[in-house]
């Protein structure tokens, strides 16, 4: 039957004129324009006004209403001119052509207003009842454009019934396309279909060729008949207007009728669309036809036919198609199957297709973006039980959902499962997933992947390492950026200086874990990284915190050596801030014979000194020192307190 309708024209009369009758006198009015109902997605019947008080308007009357109607335009009064436009209908007159187009324009242009809208609908159906010959193409146009904006497609299809009732008759390309869309954008195509049929009886019957609805019209008559309906019969009739218009189908006619025929289980008839898209010329492009096919095999739940048509159409389908694959196989639970589809793809496949165009990774790719990435793993890993090939590009969608969505655990093993393969990844993926652990505080999955980075030669390390410190510096986590320093410090693609030794020092001061940053000072200094001021700093300050005093004395007898040393490149240079921070905690702890040893070298470097700090410092702690005891018991400490007391202006 498709066959013989599409290679010949064959006029049938009945199916037209069963559908040029008149619609059912119904209830509803037009004239309920100001109901909410009017723009509800339930179709709208015409039927005649209800009849009106007459009264006969001279003149004059119908001059000033106009006028007003006119002046009320002019200054955006809507209400006074819907009034006076009323006024005239109420005496069965119209305003001047112009005049009326002007308003029903004006109102369709008011798309914030559903109100306003309505009136305009209403009132252009009124006067196509009334005197057709009063509207303006165009006017009618403005206010199609209105419905679609205003998602109204119940009135936009009543309209086009009014239009034909009153032949009324405007070329369908100008306005069949907006309604077309207004219909789709509302999930209601197949109230398209009565106008459709309607055009094609006019273009047909009338040779009214203008009327002829175009192959896009067509499409969208068939996909409500095959997506919407799933009617065979009104499909088939569809085709038949189109052999009779001399409409030729182009790939989607195909998809739509073919999504229909696997829909409902006809493989005869899905060889026959095949059989027909080669005669018509498209039997090197069959990839909408495909996609339609394993839409329809989905719904019916024929997944061995999907994995047919996958096999046959080979790669490159969209990405919708292979969303609704993964649903139909997930929902089914059949990811054991998904699998032995994506191997046997692969067995198929050029070794010169692009992996993004690959079967396996479409899959793969739709499963992340549906939001299954979870599925995605364990279809990979169905694969690797069936000894199926995974490529590193199959991997890479996964990888980056779980990155997205902070599954760090999930991530680090998926890296475990492809390093063991014998696949590398690229840094850049490493440092997506090591930056994405640190940020959900996931330590343990950055150390492992970062592990796993050194045991990949030739390997950029210096961003993750960057990343690594800086998050556990930001989380104040020293003993781990201590323990990952040790691991890493011999690696020479990691660039360790002693900042990063400082970074490990300040935080365990700023935490009072001063053993532990006296331990990794040692441990600094042990392999030979220079301690510089920042160093020293944080140790001075972290031990006057701590009230630890002569860890500070400790640590200036050990700088101290390094000031006076004979060599300039290995002598230690103090600064103001370093001389302050000695000065004041060597005060506190009461050695004032290194603060005069500090304040020696500050005036051998000409390191200005702020004495009134010290002078408070002392008067704190140790106002109540008596020289007399402090002789009997230390005399060159009570020396020292003399000559410390003299410098500050201590002295009475």
């Amino acid at each position: 039957m498709l066959r013989k309708t599409l290679t010949s024209i064959q006029r049938r009369r009945q199916h037209f004129s069963s559908s040029s009758s008149p619609s059912p006198p119904e209830s509803q009015s037009l004239y309920s324009f100001l109901k909410p109902s009017l723009f509800s997605h339930k179709p709208i019947s015409l039927s005649p006004p209800p009849p009106l008080p007459s009264k006969t308007l001279t003149q004059d009357q119908v001059s000033s209403f106009e006028s007003t109607l006119h002046s009320s335009l002019t200054t955006h009064d809507t209400d006074q001119a819907w009034k006076a436009f009323r006024s005239l209908t109420a005496a069965s007159s119209l305003p001047n052509k112009p005049l009326l187009n002007s308003l029903i324009t004006h109102l369709s242009t008011e798309t914030t207003s559903p109100h306003k809208l309505k009136r305009a609908f209403a009132s252009a159906a009124y006067v196509i009842e009334k005197d057709p010959t009063f509207i303006e193409p165009n006017t009618l146009l403005t206010l199609f454009q209105s419905m679609k904006l205003a998602k109204a497609p119940s009135p936009a299809l009543a309209l086009v019934k009014c239009m034909f009732k009153n032949r009324v008759f405007i070329p369908f390309d100008l306005w069949g396309g907006l309604v077309i869309d207004t219909c789709r954008e509302s999930g209601i195509l197949s109230s398209f279909l009565k106008v459709f049929k309607e055009s094609c009886r006019l273009a047909i019957d009338e040779r009214l060729d203008y009327m002829k609805p175009g192959l896009l019209a067509c499409n969208a008559a068939l996909e409500a008949c095959c997506r919407e309906m799933e009617s065979l019969d009104d499909a088939e009739s569809v085709i038949e207007l189109m052999a009779l218009m001399g409409v030729k189908p182009d790939e989607c006619s195909f998809g739509f009728l073919g999504y229909l025929y696997a829909r409902k289980g006809f493989k005869e008839k899905v060889k026959e669309v095949e059989s027909l898209m080669d005669g018509f010329g498209f039997g090197g492009s069959k990839r909408v036809l495909y996609s339609s096919l394993i839409s329809g095999y989905v719904k019916s739940g024929d997944l061995d036919s999907v994995s047919d048509v996958v096999l046959r159409g080979g790669c490159g389908f969209g990405e919708e198609t292979y969303c609704e694959i993964v649903k139909g196989f997930v929902e089914s639970k059949k990811v054991k199957s998904l699998a032995t589809l994506i191997i046997e793809a692969q067995r198929l496949e050029s070794e010169s297709v692009e992996i993004e165009r690959s079967v396996g990774f479409g899959i793969i790719n739709a499963c992340v973006n549906l939001g299954l990435s979870d599925k995605a793993h364990s279809v990979l890993e169905e694969m690797i039980a069936q000894e199926g090939s995974v490529g590193l590009g199959v991997y890479l969608p996964i990888l980056k959902a779980y990155s997205k969505e902070y599954k760090t655990a999930e991530a680090t093993q998926l890296v475990t499962e492809i390093s063991s393969s014998g696949l590398q990844l690229e840094v850049e993926i490493y440092n997506a997933l090591i930056e994405s652990s640190m940020t959900n505080q996931d330590f343990v999955s950055a150390f492992t992947l970062f592990r796993d980075m050194r045991e990949a030669r030739e390997v950029d390390l210096k961003g993750s390492y960057l990343t690594i410190m800086t998050g556990l510096l930001e989380n104040q986590r020293p003993e781990l950026m201590a323990a990952f320093l040790d691991e890493v410090v011999e690696d020479p693609r990691v660039e360790v200086n002693s900042h990063d030794w400082n970074s490990i020092i300040h935080a365990f001061c700023k935490s009072g874990r001063l053993e532990d940053a006296r331990r990794t000072f040692r441990r600094m200094v042990f392999l030979r990284y220079e301690p510089n001021n920042q160093t020293y700093l944080s140790l001075i300050n972290g031990y006057v915190s701590g009230e630890k005093y002569f860890n500070v004395l400790l640590l200036w007898n050990e700088i101290k050596g390094k000031v006076a040393c004979v060599d300039a490149e290995k002598r230690a240079k103090l600064d103001h801030g370093l001389v302050d921070a000695f000065l004041y905690a060597l005060v506190k702890g009461g050695f004032f014979d290194a603060a005069m040893q500090v304040v020696e070298k500050s005036q051998e470097m000409k390191i200005f000194v702020d004495k009134w700090r010290y002078k408070q410092a002392f008067m704190e702690t140790h106002k109540k020192l008596r020289l007399p005891k402090l002789r009997k018991r230390n005399y060159k400490k009570m020396e020292s307190l003399v000559a410390f007391k003299n410098w500050a202006g201590l002295s009475t």
